[in-house]
């Protein structure tokens, strides 16, 4: 009965080992190849538990998912014969399994060897373009052929690209250097040209300005001669037709206007001759001429100019007008 029992354990431990040998999980991001002594058995991209020979057929298993391919940077000319530093990046993803197994056999000698394709495409695509198409809007045609030409030699490694983009695309920095001079320069000269057209605009408004300002003063000097003209024209008719009316009362006013301009309170001396036409109304209410007897008084001043009204000056003598 031991005897029995340790057989019956031994068979049990002998089926675990076959069957742990026999059989293989290939889960959801997997898949799978079965190989009898290096020749393809099958192939396996489904999920779940699957079963093999043991001791005579061996799995590879590889990754279903999409992978990451970071090349380093590289440095590239352009069709306008400029330099710059792009920095791409890949996905990938294993389609066909033997085929891949065939050629890289490993994830680590595809990267090298992927790496080798992008550098070349990347080459030859932006070769053929302008720094404006890689920064423009011509810049998704342009991942688009680039992406072409990786996968068309990647399809025999087995894989395929998803997508290639590029991350940063610089220039050198010798070439920024003197691409930022250059750009330094040319603002320098729009500054420049800018302010020296600024300058002539504003020479010209003044130019303007003043012309307009000589114009305008021109034409208000005329008009202010016009008017002053026609004032003055109006101001002698009007003196012409009140002297015309009465003669000797304007030439009586004229003379009070000037007694009182000239005898003001200014304490002003004056030394004129009393038998002057300056002094012919103190002494007489028409203008006469003083006599030599009213000449001949003390002072020789007539008795108007000292203040006192003359002895035969009647009451409203020019004196007192005056006054």
């Amino acid at each position: 009965m031991t005897r029995k029992l340790t057989y019956a354990a031994l068979a049990l431990v002998v089926a675990l080992v076959v069957a742990s040998a026999s059989l293989f999980t290939v889960t959801e991001a997997q898949q799978a190849l079965v190989l009898q002594f290096g020749q393809h058995v099958r192939t396996i991209q489904s999920p779940g538990l699957h079963a093999k020979i043991p001791l005579l057929q061996t799995v590879v298993m590889y990754d279903s998912r999409v992978l990451d391919l970071d090349p380093p940077a590289e440095q590239v000319i352009l069709a306008d014969q400029r330099r710059i530093e792009v920095d791409a990046f890949a996905r990938w993803r294993i389609t066909d399994p033997l085929r891949f197994y065939q050629a890289v056999r490993s994830e680590q000698v595809l990267g090298q060897r992927l790496n080798t394709v992008v550098n070349s495409a990347l080459r030859r695509v932006l070769g053929n373009v302008t720094l404006l198409a890689v920064l423009s809007d011509e810049r998704a045609q342009v991942m688009t052929d680039l992406r072409n030409q990786v996968n068309a030699e990647a399809r025999g490694f087995g894989i395929e690209i998803v997508d290639v983009r590029i991350r940063r695309a610089d220039l050198p920095d010798e070439t920024s250097n003197a691409v930022f001079a250059r750009m330094r320069s040319e603002r320098e000269r729009e500054a420049a040209e800018a302010r020296a057209q600024g300058q002539e605009q504003a020479q010209q408004i003044r130019s303007r300005a003043e012309r307009e300002r000589t114009v305008i003063v021109a034409e208000a000097q005329r008009d202010a001669q016009i008017l002053r003209g026609e004032g003055d024209n109006q101001a002698l008719r009007i003196i012409s037709e009140a002297v015309g009316r009465d003669p000797e009362f304007y030439s009586f006013y004229r003379t009070l206007e000037a007694y009182r301009n000239a005898l003001n309170r200014d304490d002003t001396t004056m030394v004129l001759s009393p038998t002057g036409d300056f002094f012919r109304y103190f002494s007489d209410m028409q203008g006469r001429a003083a006599t030599a007897a009213e000449a001949a008084r003390p002072g020789g001043v007539p008795p108007a100019a000292t203040g006192a009204p003359p002895a035969n000056a009647a009451p409203g003598s020019a004196a007192q007008a005056a006054q």
